[in-house]
């Protein structure tokens, strides 16, 4: 009886270990490519996949958009891994809280029924700040980024290692989700711009990615993305070259088979349903129709897709990138990664999903689901700011740096945000002030009174000036994003980062630079209101709500900067558009009490409220 019992008792346990598993996670399957074709289990598979950042969506909203990605037809989601999003610092990381939690939004993908395609860099791109790469690594003046370069491939080589501790076992073979992992990202492009280096030095490189992949435990299959003209650059022995953007499938085909002996399987890594978007610039529409279109030519033509993106999501707080153009010396991305995509910047079903969704139900096997019910939607009443701080008061607890000349953003151990540099003149000086050092906006006071504004993004980097004796200089730099693409993206330094000129003469002695990172929201209740015309202002407020729910807040008639509301930076706003509202997830808001705060950099009027909408406004230039 008692052997018996013991029994009975180890066969409940291992019953309830079971049941306590992800179902997918008590049996191992097999992703391969094989006879030019993806094989799942041994059976050929399509890939319909769509582009999703879990950084760039409120973690209380990843089942949803998933169910989203589901309902239009696709059974994978794409996601890029941003170094500089777990590794805030040398030495800390960050790969459990909010957001942060990657293999959290995995297994999410898993339970929902989706492959996932892993997409780790270290080198990514995604109109993210400086590609994903840490701000940091710029403070070692030995390391070249994106280079075969010693100290650039030993940290990349910490970042591969601490990612695969999340995610190494959440691979195909172990159960999980992970059917692909990319080496490097779009490296073919890179190559072409960047001929000052050999191209036996790049491959060098590229080949150092793979093999720090494969022994942090990435099992593949390999795959690596370009255009159909970059993959003599871009392609590298053991990946699957795809190709990004291309639409006409004789090209991708014979591209494609130059660099893998032949044969398929032939993707498109990223096909794009839309775009993204600077400040100052008309925001970029794809129509629906040309988007069901070229769906369908890849449909019928057995050609693997990811559509980049399937929901862009947001660029909370300063992680928007930039890139750069003849005309512009930056162009700095919007807050709103809404790239026009099927789903919208706050998970809404678009005419361009619904047109893919029944495109998709004509010719997949599998089961489609029903659209998922939209978040609740609410617009909330004039939010009445009662405060208003001088940003400038918030210096007497501030300790200055001091030096010589100006410093950059890197040289103060500061990310980003803002830096106020302060210069007291014992002689009275005037004319042309020069700072072509710039990076990246800039307002600009002597005695405390707004004299001007230095732009980057226009190319403005002089004014006239007048000092009078005794006066002070004071210029609020702002950080818009480091450029992400191209090129530049080694020269990627904030702040003031060369000598600041009047008349051709070096300024220096006794420059004071006070540290404004905002890397969380300000407390102002130890600071008396005061409101001073054109001085960069601190305004706060509070509102109350019974029920929560998604909302824009309106940022018409306001000027340049950020919101907080409970503590979430929503990212930048700025009066040039095309972007007007900034987007408000409901589940950062709660029941009851909520405040607000908005740094409020140009401050040309006073502001009393903050208007609220139910529809996002991202097509309106100044």
């Amino acid at each position: 009886m008692l052997q018996l019992r013991s029994r009975f008792l180890l066969a409940v346990t291992f019953a309830l270990l079971l049941f306590t598993m992800p179902a997918d996670a008590q049996k191992k399957h097999t992703f391969e490519i094989k006879d030019g074709q993806f094989f799942y289990n041994g059976k050929a598979t399509q890939i319909h996949s769509g582009e999703m950042h879990y950084a760039r969506i409120p973690k209380e909203y990843w089942r949803h958009r998933l169910k989203m990605m589901k309902a239009m037809g696709l059974n994978t989601v794409a996601t890029y891994v941003f170094w500089n999003y777990h590794n805030t610092a040398p030495g800390v990381w960050d790969f459990k809280t909010g957001n942060k939690n990657l293999a959290e939004y995995i297994k999410t993908a898993q339970e929902e029924g989706l492959f996932v395609i892993l997409r780790p860099g270290p080198y990514a791109c995604a109109e993210w700040d400086f590609g994903g790469y840490p701000w940091w690594l710029q403070k070692n003046k030995e390391l070249v980024i994106r280079a075969n370069n010693q100290p650039f491939l030993d940290s990349c080589k910490v970042y591969i290692n601490k990612l695969a501790e999340q995610v190494k076992d959440l691979q195909v073979s172990k159960g999980g989700p992970i059917i692909m992992t990319q080496v490097e990202n779009e490296f073919g492009s890179y190559v072409s711009q960047r001929e000052d280096i050999p191209l036996e030095e790049h491959r060098k490189y590229n080949a150092a990615i793979k093999k720090m992949l494969v022994e942090a435990g990435f099992e593949g299959p390999f795959f690596t993305s370009d255009g159909t003209w970059l993959f003599e650059g871009g392609a590298i022995a053991g990946a699957l070259p795809t190709a990004n953007g291309e639409g006409n499938i004789t090209n991708l085909k014979k591209a494609v088979d130059s660099y893998n002996g032949g044969k398929g399987p032939y993707m498109v890594a990223e096909f794009y349903p839309g775009w993204l978007d600077h400040w100052a610039e008309p925001f970029t529409r794809i129509g629906a129709d040309q988007i069901e279109k070229q769906t369908e030519t890849y449909l019928k033509n057995n050609v693997h897709f990811n559509f980049y993106m399937v929901h862009g999501g947001t660029n909370f707080g300063f992680t928007s990138g930039a890139n750069y153009n003849e005309e512009h010396d930056i162009q700095p991305d919007i807050t709103s990664y809404d790239y026009d995509a099927p789903i919208s910047e706050a998970g809404w079903a678009t005419p361009k999903y619904m047109a893919i969704r029944e495109l998709m139900k004509k010719h997949v096997k599998y089961r489609i689901p029903e659209v998922p019910e939209q978040v609740p939607v609410i617009t909330i009443p004039a939010i009445q700011l009662g405060k208003a701080v001088d940003l400038f008061d918030l210096k007497k607890d501030i300790k200055p740096v001091t030096n010589d000349t100006p410093l950059s953003f890197e040289d103060l151990n500061q990310g980003y945000g803002y830096v106020l540099y302060s210069k007291r003149f014992n002689q009275p000086v005037q004319g042309k002030l020069q700072v072509k050092g710039l990076r990246d906006f800039a307002t600009v006071y002597v005695n405390g009174r707004k004299v001007g504004e230095l732009n980057r993004q226009e190319n403005k980097y002089e004014m006239d000036i007048q000092i009078p004796f005794n006066g002070t200089l004071e210029l609020l730099v702002e950080n818009m994003g480091r450029i992400n693409y191209g090129a530049e993206i080694v020269h990627n330094t904030k702040g003031i980062i060369s000598p600041v000129m009047i008349n051709d003469f070096e300024i220096t002695g006794s420059w004071s630079m006070y540290k404004l990172p905002f890397d969380k929201v300000p407390d102002l209740a130890k600071y008396t209101a005061k409101y001073k015309e054109g001085k960069p202002t601190l305004y706060s407020g509070s509102f109350d709500l019974k029920q929560t729910g998604d909302v824009f807040l309106d940022m018409r008639g306001w000027g340049k900067g950020i919101v907080f509301v409970n503590g979430h930076n929503l990212g930048r706003y700025w009066k040039v558009g095309p972007q007007q509202t900034l987007y408000l997830p409901g589940c950062w808001l709660r029941k009851g009490k909520n405040e607000v705060v908005v740094l409020e950099q140009l401050n040309e009027v006073q502001q009393k409220e903050l208007k609220t909408t139910d529809k996002p406004i991202l097509e309106e230039l100044l």
